[in-house]
């Protein structure tokens, strides 16, 4: 199966003919690096410098689609070179092929040369000087030097800074990758978090307005008919202004604030004075005191308000209970109402009210649970008064 080069670069093609076209020009004008009497040439003539000339033209082609194969053939050609007179353009297309085999060779190649390199250099240097003892005899090493180790120590250079720019180009990409992921989290915890606000504040009020106007139309009763629309009246100007409030949040407040309107604690009575509207038995015991915290306040009120919500849409007649008790850094919350069982809600609702009161207590650290306990239908969650809010 025959193997199949790859294709050369087109700079190395203008790089191969241009070192062509020189060389070829220099020994038409007889320009040789060394002389026809020179004991080292072994070939005479102007003519056998061509060939090596030629081959490492032809290794050019290669440097950057093959640089170990385009350095060792040139290795060849530059021995062959050193039997003839020599051109000028062939060392310096062979200190590009040592200087590209270090740049585009693998790592191993890369990290190989320069040595390989270097203890030549070194040797040339000795060696010489060693056996003839004259100071010219240094020159051999010098000129090694230039020729194999000066490339190969700048290739080493430039692929160690382009390494150093693409991990740092990968860095960025990867911090870029990483904050669009942080900014997607974000944004999707502050849609879940308005998610819950308006599940809340406009779940309490349509449901009383729900349950009253199925009362208002199916009893042919003027005054309870009055007593329903009151009702109506009174939770659809509560819930326009609770939704007036949460536009206020998206337009004026930054991710994750609450506007100094939020409910607090202190408006448990009035959210149980509407719950008594819609008809149901409740009882408020709170013993919360003062200076909780603006996030688990507004945890608390939310749990209550969707508590109230549920007990109005599935509670079987009977007295509903409300309790808030602070004790060892903890604001306990708990609401029972009459339990009906799987029967046909009052009115229809999302399902998610408790994941709603669930997610408000995890994210302050607390706890919550919700079931059926007997006859009652009890909601606890406990709320921890040191953590802030983490949505």
């Amino acid at each position: 199966m025959a193997v199949r080069l790859p294709r050369p670069h087109r700079f190395d093609g203008y790089v191969a003919a241009g070192g062509l076209l020189g060389g070829v020009l220099l020994w038409g004008v007889g320009l040789g690096v060394r002389p026809a009497d020179d004991p080292i040439v072994l070939f005479g003539g102007g003519w056998p410098l061509l060939v090596p000339l030629a081959v490492t033209s032809g290794c050019e082609l290669l440097r950057r689609a093959a640089p170990r194969t385009a350095v060792l053939t040139g290795t060849a050609a530059l021995v062959l070179d050193t039997m003839t007179q020599g051109s000028l353009v062939t060392l310096v297309m062979y200190t590009d092929l040592m200087y590209a085999a270090v740049l585009y060779g693998t790592p191993g190649t890369a990290r190989r040369i320069p040595w390989i390199t270097g203890l030549l250099t070194v040797a040339a240097t000795v060696v010489p000087f060693a056996v003839w003892r004259v100071p010219e005899a240094l020159l051999i090493g010098v000129a090694v030097g230039i020729v194999s180790f000066g490339p190969a120590s700048t290739g080493l250079i430039v692929r160690s800074h382009r390494e150093a720019a693409d991990s740092a180009r990968l860095r960025a990409e990867q911090t870029a990758l990483l904050a669009e992921q942080d900014r997607v989290q974000a944004v999707m915890a502050e849609r879940a978090r308005m998610a819950r606000e308006l599940h809340d504040l406009v779940a309490n009020h349509l449901s009383a307005i729900a349950i009253h106007s199925t009362a208002a139309l199916s009893l042919d009763d003027p005054a309870t008919t009055r007593q329903a629309l009151g009702v109506i009246r009174e939770n659809s100007v509560e819930g326009l202004a609770e939704m007036r409030r949460l536009i206020g949040i998206l337009r004026d407040t930054g991710a994750g604030a609450e506007p100094s309107a939020a409910p607090t604690l202190d408006g448990l009575g009035a959210l149980v004075d509407t719950a008594r509207a819609g008809g149901l038995d409740v009882s408020l015991d709170a013993a919360h005191g003062t200076g909780l915290p603006t996030p688990v306040e507004l945890a608390a009120y939310r749990i209550v308000q969707e508590s109230l919500t549920n007990a109005l849409k599935h509670a079987a007649p009977g007295p509903v209970r409300v309790t808030l008790a602070r004790g060892d850094g903890l604001l306990r919350v708990r609401v029972t109402s009459p339990y009906a069982g799987s029967g046909t809600p009052r009115a229809p609702g999302s399902g998610a009210g408790l994941v709603g009161m669930r997610e408000r207590a995890a994210l302050l650290g607390g706890t919550f649970d919700a079931g059926p306990d007997g006859a009652l239908w009890t909601v606890r969650a406990v709320l921890p008064l040191t953590e802030g809010d983490r949505a």
